[in-house]
């Protein structure tokens, strides 16, 4: 079997999502799990979408340029050039930003574009799963450094989550070709500071042949702006022609499904990508990206009583976190707050998960079976609320590191939130 068909092997196993998902539904549970928002996009934003099926023509029902959607590369050209930090840095509609099928498949492509065969690729743990798959699909070795954890320090992930800068520095080999960031970060939600951000820069910077790739799907869910504000990585000294930018309209708009993502970046990178996305999907659905790209225009207009439809979403996660954090720390869980994004890591080390619960048949679980995913079990199954378990945002050899963490969604209804708290007082007991 070839190193391609073993792989292929390899990645129809079920995953997490494959799990916890359908045992949530099976269960009943309040699924604060897989985080996507449960309620529909704001009405601006469907009323772009209808509003692009009509566009009189057929520029929107039929194939759009391969590169981006014009109007959504405008759109996002205005978008970036708007923020003071972008202001300095030459945005061209036609030639710095690609739009695919969802970040995931412009994180593809890039990868698929860039990485040569043995070239390695370095995660930051805990990290998004789908990185590291992508990177075996596209040739590259996967290698790992972990985040530290500091739980004396005061327990917002800013200060619990920090780098081990000579870990950092040891992983960079001559064979490394990429750094994944993901900033804010999932699952933990940190916010890469800008001492952090200029150290890598310097680390960047002496190794020539290195790349960036910095995910900012949660770019506008930031909570402390003033303390901990949302810096790209991109926007640094040098940075610019060193760094690909990735984002999605399915965060920030409440539409997942419709999997219009981006990448922008200087012309070296977007063009070896969109030559290689006229064979993967050649264009992105026009119509989304039509949507999208009105939706970017009014999003930056006043809604309701905010300056912009980007503060309320801040406030509005800002107080979903606040009530998910008291109802976690209710029962004594220990929620590390975070300052960015929609999910939140919580210590569960006063929590005791049942002995059974470990020999229960899973369909994706590292053997023996971690603690957190155990609990995360225990917790869906019978006090019928869904939380993740990091274990699979680690590589096997640092599993370990995961076994006292939860990560809950608060991406959901105030009702479902409430409805949760309810559960877990009710199965675990106030504290």
């Amino acid at each position: 079997m070839s190193s391609l068909s073993s792989l292929s092997s390899s990645l129809s196993k079920p995953t997490v999502w494959h799990e916890f998902s359908p045992l949530a539904s099976a269960s009943g549970a309040v699924n604060l799990g897989q985080g996507f928002p449960n309620w529909d996009p704001p009405g601006f934003v469907k009323q772009a979408l209808k509003d692009a099926v009509d566009v009189p023509g057929p520029a929107v029902n039929q194939y759009c340029r391969s590169q981006c959607h014009l109007p959504l590369a405008t759109a996002l050209a205005d978008e970036y050039k708007a923020r003071p930090s972008w202001s300095h840095l030459p945005i061209d509609p036609l030639t710095n930003i690609v739009s695919s099928v969802g970040c995931t498949q412009v994180m593809y492509c890039a990868f698929r574009s860039l990485l040569s065969p043995g070239d390695e690729v370095l995660l930051l743990e805990p990290a998004f799963d789908i990185y590291a798959s992508q990177v075996k699909l596209c040739g590259g070795e996967p290698r790992f450094c972990s985040l530290t954890t500091d739980l004396s320090a005061p327990l917002t992930s800013n200060d619990v989550f920090k780098f081990d800068w000579e870990k950092l520095e040891a992983a960079i080999t001559e064979k490394t070709r990429v750094l994944v960031l993901n900033t804010p970060h999932n699952p933990t939600g940190k916010m890469f500071s800008m001492p952090e951000l200029s150290r890598i820069a310097e680390m960047v910077e002496a190794h020539p042949n290195l790349l960036v790739f910095s995910d900012e799907v949660y770019e506008h869910m930031v909570y402390d702006d003033a303390s901990s504000p949302h810096i790209s990585f991109a926007t640094l000294p040098g940075m610019w022609d060193r760094t690909l930018t990735l984002s999605s309209a399915g965060k920030t708009f409440s539409t997942t499904g419709w999997k219009v993502g981006w990448g922008v970046g200087p012309e070296h990178i977007i063009k070896k990508m969109t030559d290689l996305q006229n064979w993967v999907c050649f264009s992105a659905p026009s119509v989304t990206q039509e949507a999208i790209a009105r939706s970017l225009v009014r999003a930056r207009q006043p809604y309701l009583e905010y300056s912009s439809f980007y503060a309320w979403l801040a406030d509005d996660y800002r107080r979903k976190r606040a009530i998910l954090t008291e109802h976690l720390a209710s029962v004594g869980l220990t929620p590390i707050s975070p300052q960015g994004g929609f999910f939140i890591c919580a210590d569960s080390s006063s929590i005791t998960c049942p002995d059974s619960v470990y020999h229960e048949p899973s369909l994706s679980a590292p053997q023996p079976m971690p603690r957190d995913w155990a609990l995360a079990r225990h917790l869906t199954q019978t006090v019928k609320v869904a939380a993740i378990p990091p274990s699979p945002f680690y590589s096997p050899a640092n599993v370990a590191e995961a076994s006292h963490y939860l990560r809950f969604a608060f991406c959901k209804t105030d009702e479902e939130l409430e409805e949760a708290g309810r559960r877990l007082r009710e199965h675990l007991g106030a504290r």
